[in-house]
């Protein structure tokens, strides 16, 4: 079919509303726009040129932690919490009780990312596995009541107070699982051609289309963006969360996927998501850099200056790649040092303005490697 000429759905009547049913996505498409063509080729190549700068960076582990953290802060944001980069990153006792659901929900979604991303060498991406990231993003947070890991089995509607007033029905409960089942088949289609970037943004649209859970159907369709790309080795590391450039102008992301709905303008939605892949991966490429540029950094300077402390203050600093704040009974563990030499690592640190004191206090005092962080904001 061609995108030009798509038919996103039809509205059916429930109880004094009417709902709206997407068509199935599961087919051939094609398209005759030069312009779309030329999107995907430069997001294509964003993407190549990450993957390449990924490969070449040691140790990658160490720093997908603070992307995926990212992710969770953005994600999440454009959800209504207030937790930012800095709180995301603090252990939880840090955290002021009034701040703690938010902190919690930026959390969960940190280690449902985690965990899908794991989950994907065992089984492939699936409704079974959205569910499993929906239950562990719900856990004991807002909609912990929601049905938390299922999908729903009654109608929600977005925007409004309440069905009357809605801006958006997705379909009755009883379309879910023939919609979902029809998504996972688009997504693993051999028998199609269609490109892997021009799958995931069809399917991101059709997934907050669908609206299958009651609650997280915002951070659970982002997060499929990027558990597809990691499944079909597009990404190679997940370093790439489209968050960011839908937060940027949240009215322009929504008015584009309503603008699906109302218009059947497939298109104007994927020259939009093309153009937020390829933004997005330049801007992963330039933080991985910036990141390579600060290790060095740091590192000669502490060759500089730690001297006999030289192997510990570069065990202190690998640490803090993986978790960025730290205290001084940490650093003991971490160097194998005494309190009183840790405690005198850490002042380095300080001194050198690789730390930073965060907490205020004079005892128990929490640090932060803020010039690592900031990259992330």
């Amino acid at each position: 079919m061609d995108i030009e000429a798509y038919k996103s759905g039809r509205l059916e009547k429930g109880f004094n509303y009417s709902y709206f049913v997407p068509e199935s996505i599961n087919r051939q498409l094609e398209w005759k726009d030069p312009q779309l063509s030329t999107l995907l080729e430069k997001a294509s190549i964003s993407m190549g040129e990450l993957n390449s700068f990924a490969r070449l960076v040691p140790n990658i582990d160490l720093f997908i932690q603070l992307h995926v953290t990212k992710e969770a802060v953005i994600s999440s944001r454009i959800e209504g919490t207030q937790t930012n980069m800095d709180e995301a990153l603090m252990p939880e006792e840090e955290i002021s009780p009034e701040r703690r659901n938010d902190w919690l929900e930026v959390r969960n979604y940190s280690e449902a990312m985690g965990n899908a991303i794991k989950e994907l060498e065992h089984i492939p991406l699936s409704s079974r596995l959205l569910c499993k990231a929906h239950e562990r993003l719900l856990a004991g947070v807002r909609g912990e009541h929601k049905m938390p890991g299922e999908f729903r089995t009654s109608q929600n509607w977005i925007g409004g107070a309440s069905l009357n007033d809605a801006v958006f029905i997705p379909p009755a409960h009883t379309y879910v699982n023939e919609l979902m089942g029809d998504l996972e088949n688009f997504l693993h289609n051999e028998s199609i051609h269609v490109p892997a970037l021009i799958r995931t943004g069809i399917a991101h649209y059709q997934f907050e289309t669908i609206h299958p859970f009651l609650d997280g159907n915002g951070r659970i369709g982002r997060l499929m963006i990027t558990l597809y790309l990691v499944s079909q080795k597009i990404l190679h590391q997940p370093l790439l969360y489209l968050s960011v450039f839908f937060e940027k102008n949240k009215s322009l992301y929504y008015d584009n996927l309503t603008r699906v709905r109302e218009k059947n303008d497939l298109m104007r939605w994927l020259k939009y998501f093309l153009t937020g892949v390829d933004e997005t991966a330049r801007q992963a490429s330039n933080t991985l850099s910036d990141i390579l540029k600060l290790k060095e950094q740091v590192e000669n300077t502490l060759r500089g200056i730690a001297g006999r402390r030289t192997h510990s203050a570069l065990a202190l600093l690998t640490h803090l790649f993986k978790e960025p704040f730290i205290n001084v009974r940490q650093a003991e563990g971490i160097c194998d040092l005494s309190k009183k030499a840790a405690n005198d690592l850490v002042n380095l640190f300080v001194q050198q303005g690789i730390l930073k004191e965060i907490s205020g206090k004079t005892r128990y005092r929490l640090f932060l490697f803020a010039p690592y962080v900031d990259l992330f904001k």
